[in-house]
C-alpha cells in the first residue's frame, strides 16, 4: 500500500500523506479533505446506482489512501491547535464513514482495502492528481521511502498506552530465561545442507496419505480443569502435552470443537503469562469471556483502538488484527511467554503487513524467552493452496521464508532421507506433524455433536429480475468472448491455436477479474453474484420462515447488506421477530442482539452477516442454518455452519443453500464444493483429490468462457 509521507512545516518534518503542504492551515474550502468529500459523494452515488465502474472503484481504494494519510498527518502536526485538529479529523471521519457505508453496500470494494491489495498504476496516478488538485506537493512513494530509511508501504503509526509504560516501569528488568538455551543452536547439517526443503514439505502433505495429521499426545491424567470446569478428551490432550514439554501447535480441530478452550488452559499449564492472543475483530469479546470462564484467576484486557483503556498489568492481552500495526512496537517488548493467533489462515499471505506484523512479534517473543508456548488456532488452515501453510509454519517458528529452522531440520536429518527418495514424503509429513499439528474430527472426538449435512435448494429465478440476471450473464459472456477473441486476432497466424486456447481462457478470466468494465453499465462477476443475491433474498427468507414456524430457531447468513435488508423486510411482513449480527454493530449491540436470539424464544431468526458473524459465534440453540448467498470459500462457508454445528448442539444440523437455477451460481456452488478435499487429503488422511489452486471468481468465468467458445463451434 502506500509508502510514508512527510509534510514540510516549521517545526519540521511530519509523517502524513504523499504531499509537502504549501499552507499551514486547512481552511474549509482548501487542503485534501474537500477533494476527499467530493470524490466520496461520486462513489457512494454509483454505489447506490448499483454500477460501479473500475474509476469508482480506483477512486474509492485512493480515497482510502489518502484518509488513512491524512489522519496520521493531523495527529502527528504540532502547529495546529487541538480544536482545529478534532475539527479535521470531524470532517475526515465523515468521508470514511460513507466509505463505510459504501463498502456494505457493495462488499467487493473491501478487497481494495486489504494490506496486501495491489496499488495499480492508475490508482497512483488519480492519488498524484488528487493531491496536486488540493493545492499540495506529491511526493512519490520511492522518495518517501528513501527519506524515511524504511521501505515504500511499511506504513507504521505506533503508539504506547499510558498502563503499559507504568508496567515497563514497575519491572524494569525482565527475568533471563536460560532454559533450553541450546535449542538456539543449529544443527549439525549433512545431507539435507544443500537441498530445497520447504518444496518438498508442502509436497509432503499432497502426496503422503494415510493416518490424520495428529501429534502423539499423552492420555490425560484427569478431565478436570485446576478449577473444576470439565474438559472433553481431545481438549485434556491438548493440556497434557503441555504439561509435557511441548510448546508448538498448530491446533487445527474442525470448528466447533473449543480451540479457545484449549489454548487458555495450555497457557496455564505452560504459565505462558503474560499472553498475548491475536484474534480477528468480531470475536475479541468472546475470548475475554473464555478467558473471564476457563482461566478465572489470570485478568485479561482487550485492546480497543489506540488502547488507552486497557489495563498494561493483565495476565492475557488481547487485540485484534485490524490495530495491531498501532501496537507491535511495545507488544514485542513486553516480556510475553506465549502468543495465541486464532483463525490464522488470516496471516496466509505472507507479503500482507497483517502477517509481517503478527510474524515480527513472534520473532521477538522468541528472542527474549526460549521455549515460548506458539499456538496457531484455526479449523480451515488451508483456504486455496497447500502453500498456505508456511505462513503459519514461520509463526509457529518451525520454518523461515527460506528454509526448516533447527528443529524440524533435526528431524529431517534423523529421518536418512533426502527428497530424491520416496520415502522422504511419508516421512517429512510425519516430522511436521510431530512439531505440533493437531487436527481432529468431530466424528472422531466428539460422538455426542450430531451429524450436519449440506442440502441444496434449487430456486427459478423466473420473474424480471431473473430475466435480467440472465441477460447480464450473457452480457458478460460476450465481453470475455471479444477479449478473447482480440487476443487471437492480434496473433500471428502461425501462432493461431485450434480449437480453445485453455491458457488464454484463464488470462482472459483474470483481466476481467482484475479490471471491471469501463462501461458504468456493464456486468462483472461481483456486480452480477449481489444481483442473483438481491434477486434469492425474498426466496431465502420465505424458506427461513417455514423452517422457523414448524422446526424452531433458524440462523440466515448473506453476504451483502442489502441482502439482508430485503430478508430482514420479508421477515418483518411476514411477522417474524428476528435479530441481526452486521459488522457495523457496537460490540454491546452485538451482544445484545445475540442474547436475544439464544434467549428469547419469541426471536425465531438471526439474520448474520458471513464476514462478520462467520467466526467466533456459539449459536447452537439452532439446529438449521439457511444460506441465502453463496461464499467464495469453502472455509467461509464451513465457518459459518459451523456457529451452529458445534460442541453443545444437541440435534443434527442442515444447512440449506439457496441456489439459482440455470444462473452462474450453480457453477459457484461446484467450485466450491470441488475446494472441500484440500483439507481433508493434507490433514485428515483423506484420498480426496486436491483440487488445483485457482480462485473461484476466475474459475466461474473461465467455465463461462469456455462454455460461450463451445457453442460458437470452437
Amino acid at each position: 500500500m502506500s509508502g510514508q509521507t512527510k509534510t514540510a512545516s516549521r517545526g519540521g518534518n511530519a509523517r502524513g500523506g504523499n504531499r509537502r503542504a504549501r499552507r499551514t492551515r486547512h481552511l474549509d474550502n482548501e487542503g485534501i479533505i474537500p477533494v476527499l468529500a467530493r470524490a466520496v459523494r461520486e462513489i457512494e452515488s454509483e454505489v447506490q446506482r448499483g454500477q460501479v465502474s473500475s474509476q469508482a472503484r480506483t477512486r474509492f481504494q485512493v480515497v482510502a489512501l489518502l484518509v488513512r494519510e491524512e489522519r496520521a498527518r493531523i495527529k502527528t502536526d504540532t502547529e495546529a491547535s487541538e480544536s482545529v485538529k478534532a475539527e479535521q479529523l470531524k470532517r475526515l471521519d465523515g468521508v470514511a464513514t460513507i466509505l463505510a457505508k459504501s463498502a456494505a453496500r457493495d462488499t467487493s470494494l473491501l478487497m481494495l482495502l486489504a494490506e496486501d491489495a495491489e496499488v495499480t498504476d492508475a490508482a497512483r496516478a488519480l492519488k498524484r492528481k488528487m493531491v496536486e488538485a488540493a493545492g499540495l506537493e506529491f511526493v512519490p512513494d520511492e522518495v518517501v521511502a528513501e527519506e524515511s530509511g524504511q521501505n515504500a508501504g511499511a506504513w507504521e503509526r505506533r503508539v504506547v498506552p499510558r498502563s503499559v509504560v507504568q508496567r515497563q516501569l514497575a519491572n524494569p528488568f525482565q527475568r533471563p530465561d536460560f532454559e533450553s538455551a541450546a535449542k538456539r543452536m543449529e544443527p549439525k547439517t549433512h545431507r539435507l545442507a544443500n537441498w530445497e526443503l520447504i518444496g518438498p514439505l508442502l509436497r509432503s502433505f499432497e502426496v503422503a496419505n494415510g493416518a490424520p495429521a495428529v501429534l502423539a499426545m499423552p492420555e490425560p491424567a484427569t478431565l478436570k480443569t485446576r478449577d473444576g470446569l470439565d474438559m472433553m478428551r481431545h481438549q485434556a490432550q491438548v493440556v497434557s502435552a503441555v504439561q509435557a514439554g511441548h510448546r508448538t501447535f498448530l491446533l487445527a480441530d474442525e470448528p466447533g470443537l473449543g480451540k479457545t478452550a484449549q489454548a487458555l488452559l495450555a497457557a496455564q499449564a505452560a504459565d505462558a503469562f503474560p499472553l498475548l492472543v491475536v484474534v480477528p475483530n468480531v470475536v475479541k469479546t468472546n475470548w475475554a469471556r473464555e478467558a473471564q470462564r476457563w482461566v478465572p484467576r489470570r485478568t485479561s484486557t482487550v485492546i480497543h483502538g489506540d488502547g488507552h483503556d486497557i489495563d498494561g498489568f493483565a495476565d492475557i492481552v488481547i487485540v485484534n488484527y485490524e490495530v495491531l500495526d498501532r501496537h507491535v512496537g511495545w507488544l514485542g517488548d513486553l516480556g510475553f511467554r506465549g502468543m495465541v493467533v486464532d483463525e490464522a489462515h488470516f496471516i496466509k499471505n505472507r507479503k500482507s503487513q497483517r502477517s509481517q506484523n503478527v510474524l515480527q512479534i513472534a520473532d521477538r517473543i522468541r528472542a527474549r524467552t526460549v521455549r515460548p508456548l506458539m499456538m496457531a488456532l484455526t479449523g480451515t488452515p488451508l483456504i486455496n493452496d497447500i502453500e498456505d501453510f508456511t505462513s503459519i509454519w514461520q509463526f509457529l517458528g518451525w520454518i523461515n521464508d527460506k528454509k526448516p529452522l533447527s528443529e524440524l531440520m533435526a528431524r529431517l536429518e534423523e529421518t536418512g532421507l533426502t527428497p530424491e527418495d520416496k520415502a522422504f514424503y511419508p516421512a517429512a509429513r510425519r516430522a511436521v506433524v510431530d512439531m505440533g499439528i493437531v487436527r481432529r474430527r468431530k466424528v472422531d472426538v466428539a460422538a455426542d455433536i450430531p451429524a450436519r449435512r449440506i442440502a441444496d435448494i434449487p430456486v427459478e429465478l423466473d420473474d424480471e429480475a431473473g430475466r435480467s440476471i440472465r441477460a447480464a450473464e450473457r452480457e458478460l459472456a460476450r465481453r470475455l468472448v471479444e477479449r478473447y477473441d482480440r487476443v487471437m486476432s492480434a496473433r500471428a497466424t502461425e501462432n493461431r491455436s485450434f480449437g480453445i486456447d485453455e491458457e488464454l481462457v484463464r488470462r482472459v478470466a483474470e483481466w476481467e477479474r482484475d479490471e471491471a468494465s469501463d462501461d458504468n453499465s456493464g456486468e462483472n462477476v461481483f456486480s452480477m453474484i449481489r444481483r442473483i443475491g438481491t434477486a434469492k433474498a425474498p426466496l431465502a427468507a420465505d424458506y427461513a420462515t417455514q423452517l422457523a414456524r414448524s422446526v424452531g430457531k433458524v440462523v440466515v447468513f448473506a453476504k451483502h447488506i442489502d441482502v439482508m435488508d430485503k430478508c430482514e423486510e420479508i421477515f418483518t411482513a411476514r411477522g417474524v421477530k428476528y435479530s441481526s449480527i452486521r459488522g457495523n454493530q457496537t460490540p454491546a449491540v452485538r451482544e445484545r442482539n445475540i442474547e436475544a436470539f439464544v434467549k428469547d424464544p419469541e426471536v425465531q431468526v438471526v439474520v448474520c452477516s458471513l464476514t462478520a458473524a462467520g467466526v467466533g459465534l456459539n449459536l447452537q440453540v439452532a439446529s438449521n442454518v439457511v444460506l441465502a448467498e453463496l461464499s467464495w470459500t469453502d472455509a467461509e462457508q464451513t465457518q459459518a455452519i459451523d456457529r451452529v454445528h458445534r460442541i453443545g448442539q444437541a440435534e443434527p444440523v442442515t444447512a440449506w443453500r439457496i441456489i439459482a437455477a440455470q444462473t452462474i451460481d450453480t457453477r459457484i456452488a461446484e467450485l466450491i464444493d470441488s475446494k472441500a478435499g484440500l483439507a481433508a487429503r493434507a490433514l485428515d488422511g483423506s484420498e480426496e483429490e486436491i483440487t488445483a489452486s485457482a480462485d473461484i471468481q476466475i474459475e466461474a468465468m473461465v467455465e463461462l468462457l469456455t462454455q460461450a467458445l463451445r457453442e460458437r463451434g470452437l
